[in-house]
């Protein structure tokens, strides 16, 4: 039986950003796991709005027992958008998370703010699918302006690290509209 269920702690499902993977929150997880919490935090493939959602909603079910989804980032729009149907999610967490309105469009978002220049680094990729050779547009973040606009918070050589290492982010990440987002039913 899961710790979660036998302690009535919560699971705290850590949903990273795009250009990112589970392991940004190593730091965090370690803390949560030393004071007894359950913690995950899956790979979210980075695909778009309503593919990674679907993701973390089939994530969600198969998680015993209550469940705190914590989003940053782009992971905020996720878990707004994959917590509606779940009835396991107790609360939501925003870390400098996008929380969208219904309808809502990040790219459209994230090219209004007078605080991000993440929008005019980003480098276009059409790549082949492998399964039919069709196209996909995808997005990586400039390495020579990672820091600046994605890390400059770390020092130069972790930032460098992790733009070496980010992972593509596809358009529908951008373009697909929110659904009712989960924050006005559940905690948050």
């Amino acid at each position: 039986m899961s710790d979660a269920l036998v302690t009535g702690k919560p699971t705290v499902m850590l949903v990273h950003g795009a250009f990112a993977d589970g392991s940004s929150w190593n730091l965090v997880i370690e803390r949560l796991q030393a004071k007894g919490l359950n913690v995950m935090a899956p790979a979210v493939p980075l695909r778009g709005i309503s593919s990674d959602a679907a993701y973390v909603a089939a994530l969600l079910e198969e998680t015993p027992g209550p469940v705190l989804a914590v989003g940053h980032s782009y992971g905020g729009a996720v878990i707004s958008n994959a917590v509606s149907e779940a009835k396991n999610v107790v609360g939501l967490v925003f870390v400098c998370a996008f929380a969208p309105e219904e309808g809502q469009l990040l790219g459209e978002v994230a090219a209004t703010s007078k605080d991000s220049v993440l929008m005019s680094t980003l480098i276009p990729h059409h790549l082949a699918v492998a399964n039919g050779g069709q196209q996909i547009l995808e997005f990586t973040i400039d390495p020579e302006r990672f820091h600046d606009a994605f890390a400059s918070d770390l020092p130069e050589e972790q930032a460098a690290v992790l733009a070496a290492t980010q992972r593509p982010v596809a358009e529908p990440a951008f373009s697909e509209p929110s659904r009712a987002p989960a924050w006005n039913d559940v905690p948050s």
